[in-house]
């Protein structure tokens, strides 16, 4: 019953890699989707946002103004720290009962924590395999240009707004490189795969 972290910088891979896990069998949870799920309407979460950054940030149906926070706290160091605060805990607890669940339903079951801000938030945690989605920040900003559509400056503050490349490869297991085509990725996650139970065995052990 493995439980892995599966990280990476924006436009790093990460979202193909847990696909091509959860087709092998892997429960996958989404951190972004458990961000969404705590912060729906009438929740704690959202009712502490709006008290700390003002009802502006809810939208006329109750919703949370996404757009509207991001830039709120987009490069305001004390302001994103506010609200990891509110968000964190939460987020933490949820996984939790998530992975609970998975393992619950299947003792034997390989859960994926899929989550960009692992370093950020989550490092400490038990994990028993750390796996990093490693593409060079050149490629990742041409992917935010040429895919997302985000212009040269918001795709360059968008990759510097994130702990640098060093930081992720310092808690890294295993390295998936993404920055050939899709298909050399997937072939990538599939050796994983197969190889799966050693790595974490190795990694539990201690033997390197």
């Amino acid at each position: 019953m493995p439980l892995v972290a599966l990280t990476g910088g924006i436009a790093s891979g990460k979202s193909t890699i847990a696909r091509r896990l959860a087709e092998h069998g892997a429960v996958v949870v989404d951190a972004d989707r458990i961000v969404r799920d705590v912060q729906a309407p009438g929740s704690p979460v959202l009712a502490a946002i709006a008290a700390e950054f003002g009802e502006r940030m809810l939208r006329p149906d109750g919703s949370l103004d996404r757009a509207g926070l991001g830039s709120r706290v987009f490069g305001d160091a004390d302001a994103v720290s506010r609200l990891n605060a509110i968000v964190h805990p939460a987020v933490q607890a949820e996984s939790a009962r998530r992975f609970a669940e998975a393992f619950a339903a299947d003792a034997d079951a390989v859960v994926v924590y899929d989550v960009p801000l692992l370093v950020e938030a989550r490092v400490g945690d038990p994990w028993e395999l750390i796996i990093v989605a490693q593409a060079p920040v050149e490629v990742r900003r041409r992917r935010l240009v040429e895919i997302r559509g985000m212009s040269e400056a918001d795709a360059a503050a968008r990759i510097a707004s994130q702990v640098d490349d060093d930081a992720r490869l310092a808690i890294a297991d295993v390295v998936i490189d993404t920055s050939g085509t899709i298909d050399d990725t997937l072939g990538r996650v599939d050796a994983l795969w197969a190889e799966l139970p050693r790595r974490v065995r190795e990694r539990t052990s201690g033997v390197s």
